[in-house]
């Protein structure tokens, strides 16, 4: 990336991350080297620092036993897709995970790694929810993980939404540059998948956008095509009262006995980054087991009486206002 592409960014005094959908236990936002850790900076730093974030995340256990957590839902995922999960086993048989490729190969601003392989699956991928990841570790981590996910499941980045309404305009210039597709406007997570598979990353967001995804793609159909990476639904289902999930978030409260989850695995190194992260999808067996009625309410969220809702509002959006990949 060319530094004329940038805007000039000075030196601030560290601010206080603001997060469009943060859902961190308490006690673990003052982790040592997370939040506001680091004075925001050109592009060029930036890069170097993702970098260097993606060398620590390849050489990590986290990061080996992720993908197997992940291999193992997106084979099963696929399977029910009809989708040649074959080629999707050999991208995750043939992982070097201690060597990259020869970073002449990529292009200009981009990490080495990105390969792709014409057929190899068929996934999109949506992102919500990163936070400022120029100037704080922990999101910096996210997203590196998340170009990561897109280099071993052979997902062009172009095939990549993000978005999240703190971005700086740096951190957007950053992203283009990543060949990731920046969003201009917020969906708070109404988007459809429209029947293509769909892989929904979203690390430590709001109950309200995962609630947001799922009435977007209410449907058999549809959440049969989508995989959610982020928190635990379990979790929620178990911190927040029922009466609390049902009224608030009744998506997430139906859709609990039509979903498959595996949880990311705890290592120490990142446990603030992805503690209470899970791997969902939605089986068309599960899901055409629930009840008939489950599919007639399509009532869009409202979140008028809720509390401590964690999402940032569109002002602007009107009423059911989907987007499509």
């Amino acid at each position: 990336m060319a530094a004329a592409a940038l805007e000039p960014w000075r030196a601030a005094a560290p601010r206080r991350k603001r997060r469009s959908a943060a859902r961190r236990p308490r006690g673990r936002e003052a982790a040592a080297g997370g939040l506001d850790a680091e004075p925001e900076t050109d592009g060029r730093v930036v890069l170097r620092r993702i970098r260097e974030a993606r060398e620590d995340l390849l050489l990590s256990d986290f990061w080996s036993l992720a993908l197997e957590t992940i291999n193992s839902c997106l084979t099963k995922h696929l399977e029910q897709l009809k989708a040649p999960v074959g080629t999707l086993s050999e991208v995750f048989g043939n992982l070097h995970l201690d060597s990259s490729p020869d970073e002449s190969d990529a292009a200009p601003g981009s990490l080495p790694g990105e390969t792709v392989v014409p057929g190899t699956c068929r996934l999109k991928c949506v992102c919500y929810g990163l936070g400022n990841f120029a100037t704080c570790v922990m999101a910096r981590n996210q997203l590196t993980f998340l170009l990561l996910f897109l280099e071993k499941c052979q997902i062009p980045r172009r095939h990549c939404w993000v978005y999240d309404p703190v971005f700086s305009q740096l951190e957007i210039a950053v992203l283009n540059s990543l060949g990731v597709i920046v969003l201009s406007e917020n969906e708070e997570g109404r988007r459809s998948v429209w029947g293509e598979p769909t892989v929904f990353y979203m690390p430590h967001c709001g109950t309200a956008l995962y609630n947001n995804v799922l009435w977007s793609n209410w449907s058999v159909d549809a959440l049969s095509k989508m995989v959610v990476i982020g928190n635990s639904f379990r979790g929620l289902e178990e911190r927040l009262l029922a009466r609390i999930l049902q009224k608030n978030y009744p998506y997430v409260a139906k859709v609990m006995q039509g979903l498959e989850e595996l949880g990311l695995p705890e290592t120490p190194q990142y446990a603030d980054v992805f503690n209470d992260t899970s791997v969902h999808w939605f089986p068309v067996q599960k899901l055409e087991q629930l009840p008939t009625d489950t599919w007639a309410f399509r009532e869009e969220p409202d979140y008028g009486d809720c509390e401590d809702l964690e999402i940032i509002r569109n002002k602007t959006r009107g009423p059911s206002d989907l987007k499509s990949p």
